[in-house]
């Protein structure tokens, strides 16, 4: 392939003599940080190892922001939030054994969530790679084998020369739909090396777009327009493609009603009054999905979650729209159209043609009247008034960040998240001690905004060491921990299942005391002054803590 001269860059004198004469003391780690720097990132998360200083050293080089966790799981999930709400790419640094793998449970989030996460490992020098046992510090016979399961795709260095084209095809890899998390993974010896490549400039990465194929686009539209009771789910896809504008238009459009999963809560507006909200783990939803002749999956694999847990059973079409294509009708048969969300609605609303249905508001209004009876039957205010105060205090723009707690799980049916992407939980999957470390990720994306965590006491006890983090970056976040006294939805699992519960109770400590202790303000409340004191400490500069000893319960499954 022949290049045309005028194809080439044209450098000035002095960016040619600097490409000529580069700067003395750079390494291997330098070419990684010029790498992300070229390809746009401004905030790196991490953890330094032995075998990573090489990166670690270049940051202080760079014009990266590092944000510093200090426990490499909990740097992941706040990578994973990160890109959630910015849509970027989060690069997460971290060294070799030990600290890759204690981050894989993040990266197992970030999979199940689609967060674009660009995790860059160390490795054991050049010389002990290829499975021999030579006894090197965090020595693996195969550390690629580890992630390999869960990460998207996986980048190999052996050269300083090999450091930007892994880290740019990575980089695509994570923002190509599906989003997700990649790994890069680079030997000690060729990080600390010195180098004399020219520095690494700007750098192309664009992700391949993924497009729905017009054939199935028009037998899509012509299914909906002509459906008699068609019904729209609106999973994560619609999220992470910020497609609620396009699905609320193809809803009026054809008069359908929406459901969101628990991953699509915000895709479409809670008080609609096409709005089914959230109540997937409920059986008259379920019973009116079942029902709709043509039902339309957008961004979601209908996954247990999703499914009332597999009790689901569609009666007509379905058209599912989804970018993963492993998801594709892995549940149910379906018009399967693999295609990122919002260019596959943005085509549907070109090719349906309008549909009216003055009945389809009614329908969706008793739906949800029979949900309120059958919640209201089970005298659950205490959670239901601790829900709607967590909504009172919280601004509807600030992000929430739930961790897997009976009051998240609240949260998933009945919380009004009432902005798209502003809430987000570990229900991908399902790891405790996401909730404090992610909101970290989100406020380091955006500290012009408070961010809520949620945890229950358990959770908590695995991000404590954040609260570290939080006071040393001054991040606007604040964290409410329930305090139960254990494991309390596997208390609830266990004793309906069992009789009683096992090993789910739990000494802990001073939750208030803890926090101040690290120089966080925290105050311990009640359900009836939760909405002031959540509000006040959201307002306030900085992190802080808001405990609230209550024992939730769960309403009633339907799906046993």
């Amino acid at each position: 392939m022949s290049h045309d001269h005028d194809d080439r860059p044209q450098l000035t004198a002095a960016q040619a003599a600097a490409v000529l004469n580069p700067p003395a003391g750079r390494n291997g780690g330098d070419l990684v940080v010029e790498s992300l720097q070229g390809l746009g990132a401004t905030t790196v998360f991490g953890l330094p190892g032995q075998h990573a200083l090489g990166m670690f050293d270049a940051l202080r080089r760079s014009s990266l922001r590092y944000v510093g966790l200090r426990v490499e799981n909990n740097a992941g999930f706040a990578a994973d939030a990160y890109g959630r709400i910015t849509g970027e790419v989060a690069p997460l640094l971290l060294s070799t054994g030990p600290g890759a793998l204690t981050s894989l449970a993040a990266l197992q989030e970030a999979a199940a969530a689609s967060a674009p996460v660009l995790a860059i490992s160390s490795q054991i020098p050049t010389a002990g790679l290829g499975g021999g046992r030579h006894g090197y510090l965090h020595e693996l016979r195969d550390q690629q084998a580890s992630v390999r399961d869960i990460v998207k795709s996986v980048h190999t260095v052996r050269s300083a020369s090999q450091i930007p084209s892994a880290v740019a095809a990575a980089w695509e890899s994570a923002l190509t739909a599906p989003h997700g998390p990649v790994w890069v993974e680079i030997p000690q010896d060729v990080l600390l090396a010195e180098t004399t490549l020219p520095v690494v400039s700007a750098m192309d990465a664009t992700p391949r777009e993924l497009y729905p194929r017009p054939e199935l686009t028009i037998a899509a539209a012509h299914l909906l327009s002509n459906a008699e009771r068609p019904v729209i789910i609106a999973g994560g896809g619609v999220v992470r493609s910020d497609a609620s504008g396009k699905l609320r238009a193809l809803a009026e459009r054809i008069d359908a009603p929406v459901v969101t999963t628990f991953g699509g809560k915000g895709a479409f507006p809670w008080e609609h009054p096409l709005s089914l909200r959230s109540w997937l783990e409920d059986r008259h939803t379920t019973d009116f999905l079942e029902d709709t002749d043509v039902l339309l999956v957008v961004g979601s694999g209908l996954g247990e979650l999703s499914s009332n847990y597999h009790t689901f059973r569609p009666r007509g079409r379905v058209i599912q729209i989804e970018a993963d294509a492993g998801k594709l009708e892995s549940n149910h048969p379906a018009l399967g159209i693999h295609s990122d969300a919002r260019e596959a609605l943005a085509d549907l609303l070109e090719a349906v043609e309008r549909r009216e249905d003055p009945g389809a508001a009614e329908r969706v209004r008793t739906v949800l009247e029979k949900v309120r009876v059958r919640i209201d039957a089970q005298e659950l205010t205490l959670e239901q008034q601790v829900l709607a105060a967590v909504r009172e205090a919280l601004p509807d723009t600030a992000p929430s960040f739930w961790d897997m707690t009976i009051l998240a799980y609240w949260a998933w049916s009945a919380f009004d998240a009432r902005r798209p992407n502003t809430m987000h939980s570990a229900q991908g999957a399902g790891g405790l001690g996401y909730g404090f470390p992610a909101a970290i990720g989100a406020a380091a994306a955006d500290p012009t905004k408070p961010v809520l965590a949620v945890s229950g006491d358990g959770g908590a006890m695995y991000s404590i060491a954040e609260l570290a983090t939080a006071r040393q970056y001054d991040l606007p976040l604040t964290w409410l921990i329930v305090d139960d006294g254990g494991y309390g939805i596997l208390r609830e699992y266990m004793t309906g299942a069992f009789g009683e519960a096992t090993a789910t109770e739990l000494s802990r400590p001073d939750f208030v005391a803890l926090a101040e202790s690290f120089g966080v303000p925290a105050v311990r409340t009640t359900p009836e002054s939760l909405a002031a004191d959540l509000g006040k400490a959201l307002a306030a500069p900085g992190p802080s803590v808001v405990v609230l000893p209550a024992l939730l319960r769960m309403f009633e499954p339907t799906h046993l």
